[in-house]
């Protein structure tokens, strides 16, 4: 029987205090079956769905074998995007908030190279990257691997789905013999094996199949749109179906701005995730969105994997995705830590076959209801109004801010703002973002503004 008690584990008392005060007590399965052969330093090839834990799973045996007085590099991942570099990124920081001097940096495009070489000439003990920076940063000679003792594909079937096989090899090519490789994938296809046969040793595996493909709390409904049909039938679902947040996935840019012109139209509070969108953009749309300043997001699969995204109550697939993989991990955004979702797919009359295929790989049935009357009073107020607005402070990680700083000048003597007013704040490396509640949004806005943090005066914007 495999025990599911964290304290189980020979860990550290930092990490043990740590993994306390975020609240996880018990593992998940693929960390009950992971951490322990992991810990052991040995190889392992791992298949788990989106929401799994797998992120803990090899995050914290890095952190436990850390030599924190030796700066080289001892760890690499490389993730499929950036978005799940920076997820990746954030967990390892809270993990490992009690390691003093810990160093972890995110080596992903759209972001400044030459603060990326800087980083890594200052010292770095974990790299999270993207394949091709990563493989840049080598080329150029910048970044040393000969430290490494840890090596971790996450998500290496959505890396090869890219076209990144090259870099990635190219790569793995560059990392010591002697190292511990880790590999998680969604699904094992025969590629998946090839790279597992070619540099890893021996290794354990573990399989995540018992529970389902998809998360048991989502309710899953299908209504038949045609192409021509589907903007309007959209916006149906979305008055059937309320939702405090909800992600809209379509298969191309051209789809999410024909969303985003109606939407703009209903004056609703929405924001787009796509490819050509700067980090920076892309940064402060998903900021927007998880502090509930912005209600929707309309986003391409660029936004299917990696996302942290609390409470999101609806999932709707605008248009069904070419792999069955691919709807799986749309979905699991919602129904995540116990809480129930929905999801919603559109479709037409010759995507039948495909809906049957989802079905059967989903293991599950998916409802069909009458989608009702049209609402002539559009969407309902609550995709419309945000209960939030976001301020935008000019400083961040790289200016030693932290969010208790900025919490202390919106509610300390100061600021004089109730605590409860304050809402997420994300700190970011050049710039934060704060949540405020609607009503009391002005007021944060010329106290910042108004007021020094940490001593210094910083730009303040306000987003939305």
């Amino acid at each position: 029987m495999v025990t599911s008690d964290f304290a189980t584990l020979d860990l550290a008392p930092d990490l043990l205090r740590v993994l306390g005060e975020m609240g996880f007590a018990e593992m998940t399965p693929i960390q009950a079956k992971s951490l322990p052969l992991l810990l052991q330093g040995g190889d392992l090839l791992g298949q788990s769905k989106t929401g799994s834990g797998k992120t803990l799973a090899f995050a914290l045996p890095i952190l436990q074998h850390l030599q924190l007085r030796d700066k080289g590099v001892q760890a690499l991942i490389l993730c499929p995007t950036r978005e799940l570099a920076l997820q990746v990124v954030a967990e390892i920081r809270k993990l490992g908030r009690r390691l003093e001097g810990l160093q972890v940096l995110p080596l992903v495009g759209g972001q400044p190279g030459r603060e990326q070489a800087e980083a890594l000439a200052n010292g770095v003990h974990i790299v999270v990257g993207t394949t091709g920076r990563v493989l840049d940063h080598l080329e150029r000679r910048r970044l040393d691997l000969s430290p490494l003792k840890t090596l971790v594909l996450d998500e290496a079937d959505k890396m090869l789905e890219m076209g990144f096989a090259e870099e990635m090899e190219a790569i793995l090519r560059r990392v010591p013999a002697r190292r511990q490789t880790v590999l998680f994938s969604a699904t094992l296809p025969e590629e998946i094996q090839k790279l597992s046969a070619k540099f890893q040793k021996n290794p354990q595996r573990v399989f995540m199949d018992e529970e389902g493909v998809t998360p048991s709390l989502v309710e899953q409904f299908v209504y038949e749109a045609e192409p021509s049909e589907r903007l309007p039938v959209l916006m149906r679902v979305l008055q059937q179906h309320p939702a405090g947040s909800v992600i809209i996935f379509c298969n191309t840019k051209a789809a999410v701005n024909e969303i985003s012109e109606a939407l703009s139209a209903q004056k609703a509070s929405f924001g787009v995730l796509h490819g050509d969108l700067e980090q920076r953009d892309r940064d402060r749309a998903m900021a927007l969105f998880r502090n509930r300043s912005s209600r929707l997001m309309v986003a391409t699969d660029i936004a299917s994997r990696g996302l942290d995204i609390e409470d999101l109550e609806l999932v709707v697939n605008y248009e069904l995705p070419p792999q069955p993989e691919v709807y799986v991990h749309r979905i699991g955004r919602t129904g995540r830590a116990g809480k129930t979702g929905t999801a919603v797919a559109l479709a037409g009359a010759r995507e039948a076959l495909r809906i049957l295929e989802l079905e059967r790989f989903t293991k599950t049935s998916f409802l069909r209801k009458p989608l009702g009357f049209k609402n002539q009073h559009g969407l309902s107020k609550n995709l419309r109004e945000a209960e939030m607005r976001t301020l935008a402070v000019a400083g961040g990680r790289k200016d030693k801010l932290r969010p208790g700083d900025i919490l202390g000048a919106l509610t300390g003597e100061a600021g004089g703002i109730p605590a409860a007013e304050v809402g997420k704040i994300e700190i970011h490396d050049h710039v934060s973002y704060v949540a405020i509640l609607a009503k009391t949004a002005p007021l944060a806005f010329e106290k910042l503004r108004d007021s020094r943090i940490k001593g210094k005066k910083f730009q303040i914007k306000m987003l939305k």
